[in-house]
C-alpha cells in the first residue's frame, strides 16, 4: 500500500511503464521506418491499418483500463483477494471479444476500406496488413489484462521486462521477414503484419510464466477462474464501458483523421504517418505518467485520501511539462536527423518539418490535458470522462474536416487542430476536478 506520494514515488511506478512505452514505440518506429524503404504507399497503408487495428485493439484496452482502476481502488483499500476475482472477470469478457472481433474482420475488413480509402494500392496494401494483424487481437487483449494487474497494485517493473521482449522480436522478425533476409521470406507489408503478432505472442508467453513462477498467487487469489458473478461484471463494466468507448471513438477519430488527410493525397499521408511516429515517441513518459495519474488516484480514494488527489496531479503536471520541454528542444534543433530515420526522399523530408514543428508545439498541451483527463478517469467518474471525450472528438473532427477540405489548408494548419482538442480537453478536466462532485464515488 502506498504511504507517499512524493516524485519519488511517483517515478518508480511511471518509468517501468515508460520503459515500456519506449519499446512499444520502438515496434511503432520500425514498422513505419522498414515500411518506408519499401515505398511511401506501403508506409501509408500499414500506418492506417495500423491504426484501425488499434481501434479494435482498444476496445480489450479499455475494459482492462477500467478493470484497473477497479483493482487500483481495492489494492488501497487493502481488499486483495478480490483482485483475483477482477482478474479472472476481465478475462471472461476479453476472449470471447477477441473471438468476435477476429470473425468481423475476416469477413468485414475488405468491404470497409474499400468504403473509405481513395487509392487502389493503399486499400490493397492496407487489406494484406490487416488480415495478418489481426490473429495477435486476443495475444493483445491478454496482455492488457496482465497490464491492468500489475499497474493496479502498483508493481510495474516487470511490464517494463515483457514489452522490451516484444520490442526485440518485432525488430529482429521486420528485417527478416518484410526484407526476406536471413533465407525468410520476403513478405513485405505482410511481413511487418506477422512480426508484430508474433512479437505480441512472444510478450504474453513470458509475462504469463513469469506470473505463475513469482507472484504469490494466493495473496491475491490470481487464476482461480472463480464462478462467473453477474454482480461482478455489472460492476467492471460499469467503470469499463465509458472508457471503452471513449478510447474507441478517440483512436476513431484519428483514424477518420488520417482518411481526411488520405483525400489530400498519399505524398500528405505519408508525411502524416512520419510525423505520427515521431508523435508516439514524444509521447512516451506522458503515457506513463497518465497511467501511473489513474492508478494513484484511485489508490488515495480507496485509502479516504481524496483532499491529496489535487496534489498529486499538479506534481504529475510538472514531471510531464519537464518531460515534454526537453524532447521538444531535441525535435526543434534536429528535425532533419530525426525526419531522415524514415526517408530518404530529400522533398519529403523537407515538407515534413513544418507539420512536426506544429506537433511540436502541441505537446506542451497535451502533456497538461493528459494528465487532467487521467486524473478523471482515476476518480471512476468514466461516464463523465466519456462525455468530455464526445465534446472533445466532435470539436475537433468539425475542426479538422473543415481545415483539411473546405478551407483546403496546407497540411501543418491541418495538424494545428491538434490544439483545438487538447485545448478543450484540459480546459474540460480540470473544470471537473476543481469543481465536480467526485470525492464520494463508489466502483
Amino acid at each position: 500500500m502506498l504511504n507517499t506520494y512524493s516524485y519519488k514515488k511517483i517515478w518508480q511506478i511511471a518509468f517501468p511503464i515508460i520503459i515500456s512505452g519506449i519499446a512499444q514505440n520502438v515496434v511503432n518506429v520500425t514498422d513505419t521506418a522498414f515500411l518506408g524503404q519499401v515505398s511511401n504507399t506501403a508506409m501509408g497503408a500499414a500506418g492506417n491499418a495500423g491504426i484501425f487495428y488499434f481501434i479494435l485493439a482498444i476496445t480489450g484496452m479499455g475494459f482492462s483500463l477500467g478493470a484497473q482502476i477497479v483493482i487500483a481502488r481495492r489494492n488501497g483499500e487493502g481488499n486483495l483477494l478480490e483482485i483475483g476475482k477482477i482478474v479472472d472477470h476481465i478475462f471472461y469478457f476479453i476472449i470471447p471479444l477477441a473471438i468476435l472481433l477476429f470473425g468481423l474482420v475476416q469477413f468485414f475488413s475488405a468491404n470497409f476500406f474499400e468504403s473509405l480509402v481513395r487509392s487502389e494500392s493503399i486499400l490493397k496494401h492496407s487489406i494484406d496488413f490487416i488480415n495478418v494483424r489481426i490473429w495477435g487481437i486476443l495475444f493483445a487483449f491478454l496482455n492488457f489484462t496482465f497490464n491492468a494487474f500489475y499497474v493496479g497494485i502498483t508493481r510495474t517493473k516487470i511490464l517494463s521486462i515483457s514489452t522490451i521482449i516484444m520490442m526485440l522480436v518485432n525488430v529482429i522478425l521486420d528485417y527478416t521477414l518484410i526484407f526476406g533476409n536471413f533465407g525468410m521470406p520476403e513478405m513485405g507489408i505482410k511481413g511487418a503484419a506477422l512480426a508484430s503478432v508474433i512479437a505480441e505472442g512472444s510478450s504474453f508467453l513470458f509475462i504469463f510464466i513469469y506470473t505463475i513462477k513469482k507472484v504469490d498467487i494466493n495473496k491475491y487469489n490470481l487464476f482461480g477462474f472463480q464462478k462467473f458473478e453477474l454482480k461482478t461484471m455489472k460492476r467492471l463494466i460499469n467503470v469499463s464501458l465509458p472508457v471503452m468507448l471513449q478510447n474507441f471513438i478517440a483512436i476513431g477519430s484519428w483514424f477518420i483523421f488520417f482518411i481526411i488527410i488520405e483525400k489530400m493525397g498519399e505524398k500528405e499521408l505519408a508525411i502524416s504517418h512520419i510525423v505520427r511516429s515521431i508523435y508516439m515517441v514524444m509521447m512516451i513518459p506522458l503515457f506513463g505518467l497518465s497511467s501511473a495519474t489513474n492508478t494513484l488516484v484511485s489508490n488515495l480514494i480507496g485509502e479516504g485520501k481524496q483532499n491529496e488527489v489535487l496534489g498529486i496531479i499538479k506534481k504529475i503536471v510538472i514531471m510531464s511539462f519537464g518531460f515534454t520541454f526537453i524532447l521538444s528542444l531535441i525535435c526543434f534543433f534536429f528535425p532533419v536527423w530525426i525526419i531522415g530515420f524514415y526517408t530518404n526522399d530529400q522533398q519529403l523530408l523537407v515538407e515534413t518539418i513544418d507539420s512536426l514543428r506544429i506537433v511540436n508545439l502541441t505537446m506542451f498541451f497535451f502533456c497538461v490535458s493528459s494528465i487532467l483527463f487521467n486524473g478523471v478517469t482515476g476518480t471512476g467518474n468514466t461516464r463523465t470522462s466519456f462525455v468530455i471525450e464526445m465534446l472533445n472528438i466532435t470539436i475537433y473532427l468539425i475542426s479538422a474536416y473543415y481545415i483539411a477540405i473546405e478551407m483546403k489548408a496546407s497540411l501543418s494548419i491541418v495538424w494545428a487542430s491538434e490544439f483545438i482538442y487538447f485545448g478543450f480537453l484540459g480546459i474540460f478536466s480540470y473544470w471537473y476536478l476543481k469543481y465536480g462532485n467526485w470525492k464520494k464515488k463508489r466502483i
